[in-house]
């Protein structure tokens, strides 16, 4: 099932459809009379890298760290504050394609729908005796937003075509062609809500220093006439129009000034429209469902179920049936890939707080990139379900922020190594972000960005086996953010290493004193960071034969780590000291990081303390936080919980967005937050694959958190640790066939109870018994293995 159904054109933001290529994204809202494409292009970012001055926080940063000791948490948060800087830009709108038709709106018939197993929305319906329709798809391989307008009955087709943005801009007509021409503003003041008002621009067009962008539309037609004027494009009496639409900006790079001419824009987009109308649209069409394929198909997943009788809208579906609903849990796990693939190409930025799709000059937290977990977590399917270009844009975004970071680290704190804080943007931005009216440093100061995001490094090695990445550039990001933190972790009483300040990312506590804070020492997350950094870098070192003075210094560190704690309520232990918690169920559960997305609390009386942590938040939460509780309890092996949050995700939170009403999805099944999060999309495809595989333990487990509503089922084309691709299969709860393909020299090795044959193709059929409850088999590689479960 891998179809968004719509008997209606969307109204809201929040009902249209998502579509893009990595770099350009467009809405497609459908509508009879008007249609609307809002559009976006991933490197249109208010402001130039710039940073007003020069910090020096080492007074700052021993006068906290004394204050905390003394247990003065309130005055604690006032001097952390001296130490915010300057906030992230913002991801910016670049505009809106208006398809007006000269029909009326009176329609009959209407289908709205998202091929996701294509990437290609479309909008059919009738008006008197003529079927009109209109496909459209953002082609990677040619990069044109690609729109073919047809109609049933010969020279039916009237449409008046306009381009136009929220930033200062003008249109410019050629022939057959309109034109947006723009700049965004050079500064852009942070904000948390809805504030869709005109930001400030400095300056004309060409004296800015903040990016241009230009917008090209061109139009091939079929039997009709084509007028360019007046900032729009007119079609009259034509059969079938197909409209390009290429996009450019002067974005020159994140330490580089933007470019200040129109001029190269136009040359750019030129080039890619004349390219593009070279080809006919089937052609393109042809090419980019090949191209866009050659990912998705790569994995499938199927579930076992009775297909609703009556045929519903997808949200008017999920509505009714919920969780309950098999066949929209298959299709929201593709859905989370199809929203990766489309956002997050090879050569592209990462995908943000939204994906790549922002309607708002003022978007929610400007729709930059948050490094304390939602960046992240966009990222937890990449590997494991087979999308492992899709990460390449954050490794890159990772490599260019180090570059800041350790600038940021040395000036800062006079310290080694790199890092980064809460938030980063287009710019690569590392600084902790706030000011009097906005900063608390409960979420600005937070200096483990660069340990976490190093994960992600590892992972693609962990995956791929690929030593020369790891060597060339794994290893180097690894060590640079170690390197930051041998150095900022301090030795307490009891000789143990540990950080300060620290937070818990958004979370309050009590003290004994009654005072309530956010900066301490020793935040449980803190150190879980710093453990799993520290263990990848020495397997990483041992991978690559290294085994120096700094590898020694690394693994003597990690034994003086403070260990973990359970605290008074049998929880893990959220910060050094067994605080209260101000917000008992709050969203986060940063402290959780060592069972998931980490690999540190694996079995034992910790993870029975994760559970209870678990249960004293709750199972409510935002759309993102669902989505690590749900990759908690995968990890907990509980599948019965984990449908529990199902039922919760599977919420449709009306189209009108609203602030912190509830988490869910949106009736286009974009993530709630609420405002939109796409990491609720992620977390969830993440989640469903690791209730059926996991592999962070050195070995394969298949199975381990199905729920009893899952019976039957199938995902094949997932990657696991060690370099192996696997496709499973299921009936009543039980595996019934295992298929590995090895791309790697190492063992592979898995969960098993049961005696298995295994069949490899030319040679006889083997039965391996299981050795302590695990199969062990050497493999060649590029070769195709299958396990028969009897």
């Amino acid at each position: 099932m891998n179809l968004l159904s719509y008997k209606k054109a969307a109204n809201f933001w929040t009902e249209a459809l998502p579509l893009g290529n990595g770099r350009l994204g467009a809405m497609h809202f459908g509508g009879v009379e008007v249609d609307q494409f809002q559009l976006n292009e991933d490197t249109l970012w208010s402001g130039p890298p710039n940073r007003e001055k020069q910090y020096d926080d080492r007074e700052s940063l021993e006068k906290v760290r004394k204050l905390i000791d003394e247990e003065n948490y309130e005055e604690a948060i006032d001097e952390t504050k001296n130490m915010f800087g300057p906030f992230t830009q913002a991801y910016m709108p670049l505009g809106n394609l208006k398809i007006q038709y000269l029909h009326g709106d009176v329609a009959r018939k209407y289908e709205r729908t998202l091929n996701i197993e294509e990437a290609i929305s479309s909008v059919k319906y009738t008006v008197g005796k003529v079927e009109y329709t209109r496909e459209a798809f953002i082609s990677y391989p040619h990069q044109v937003l690609a729109i073919q307008l047809t109609s049933s009955v010969e020279k039916s087709l009237n449409v008046n075509i306009t381009l136009d943005s929220l930033l200062k801009y003008r249109t410019l007509n050629s022939e057959e062609e309109v034109v947006l021409q723009g700049i965004c503003p050079e500064v852009c003041a942070p904000t948390y809500f809805h504030e869709n008002e005109q930001p400030i621009i400095y300056g004309e067009f060409g004296e800015t220093r903040a990016i241009h962008f230009e917008g090209r539309l061109g139009v091939v037609v079929e039997d009709g006439q084509v007028d360019s004027e007046n900032g729009r494009l007119s079609i009259q009496n034509a059969s079938k129009a197909v409209l390009y639409f290429s996009a450019a900006t002067s974005f020159n790079g994140f330490d580089q000034l933007p470019g200040k001419y129109f001029g190269e824009l136009t040359r750019k987009n030129e080039e890619i429209l004349a390219k593009a109308m070279s080809f006919s649209y089937e052609q393109l069409k042809e090419e980019h469902v090949q191209d866009y394929q050659n990912l998705f198909k790569r994995v499938d997943f199927s579930l076992d179920y009775d297909k609703p009788q009556e045929e519903l809208d997808t949200d008017d579906r999920v509505r009714k049936y919920g969780a309950d609903d098999l066949g929209m849990s298959e299709l929201l796990f593709q859905y989370g890939r199809y929203l990766l693939i489309a956002s997050s190409r090879e050569g592209t930025q990462p995908a943000n707080l939204q994906g790549i799709w922002n309607d708002l000059t003022r978007a929610p937290w400007s729709s930059n990139y948050t490094l304390n977990i939602n960046a992240e977590m966009n990222y937890w399917p990449a590997e494991v379900t087979n999308l492992a270009e899709c990460h390449r844009p954050l490794l890159k975004a990772i490599e260019e922020l180090s570059v800041n970071g350790e600038k940021m680290v040395n000036e800062r704190y006079g310290l080694k190594g790199w890092t980064a804080h809460h938030n980063t943007d287009l710019w690569r931005h590392a600084d902790p972000v706030g000011d009097d009216r906005y900063g608390d440093p409960v979420w600005a100061f937070w200096p483990m960005s660069g340990p976490w995001l190093c994960r992600h490094v590892w992972e693609y090695y962990s995956f791929s086996q690929d030593k020369a990445y790891l060597a060339e550039e794994a290893f180097p990001l690894m060590k640079g953010a170690a390197d930051f933190c041998l150095d900022w972790l301090i030795e307490d009483e009891n000789g143990y290493l540990i950080t300060s300040p620290s937070t818990s990312p958004e979370h309050l506590f009590f003290a004994d004193n009654g005072q309530k804070g956010s900066v301490t020492k020793g935040a449980t997350m803190d150190l879980q960071i710093i453990w799993d950094l520290f263990t990848n870098c020495i397997e990483a070192a041992a991978v690559l034969d290294i085994d120096d003075a700094w590898v020694q210094q690394v693994k003597t560190a990690k034994e003086r780590l403070h260990p973990m704690q359970i605290g008074k309520y049998g929880q893990l232990q959220e910060w050094l000291i067994d605080y209260e918690d101000v917000e008992p169920h709050h969203r986060h559960v940063s402290h959780l990081y060592g069972a998931y997305p980490g690999n540190q609390i694996t079995e034992g009386p910790f993870m029975d303390a994760v559970k209870q942590s678990l249960n004293r938040r709750g199972d409510e939460g935002t759309g993102w936080s669902l989505g690590w509780k749900i990759c908690l309890w995968a990890r907990l092996k509980d599948g019965e919980r984990v449908n529990e949050l199902f039922k919760q995700l599977f919420n449709i939170v009306e189209a009108k967005r609203e602030v912190f009403v509830g988490g869910g999805i949106y009736p286009n099944l974009l993530g709630a937050h609420p405002p939109f999060q796409i990491d609720g999309n992620f977390s969830y495809t993440a989640g469903v694959a690791e209730m059926i595989i996991q592999s962070h333990k050195g070995y394969v487990e298949l199975l381990p958190a199905l729920p009893s509503t899952w019976l039957k089922g199938s995902l094949t084309g997932i990657r696991v640790h060690g370099g192996f691709e696997v496709s499973v299969s299921w009936d009543k709860m039980q595996v019934s066939l295992l298929e590995v393909t090895c791309n790697t020299e190492n063992p592979f090795i898995f969960k098993s109870s049961e005696s298995v044959i295994v069949r490899e193709e030319g040679k006889e059929d083997k039965r391996i018994d299981p050795v302590d409850g695990l199969i062990e088999i050497e493999m060649n590689k590029n070769q195709k293995y299958q396990f028969v479960f009897k």
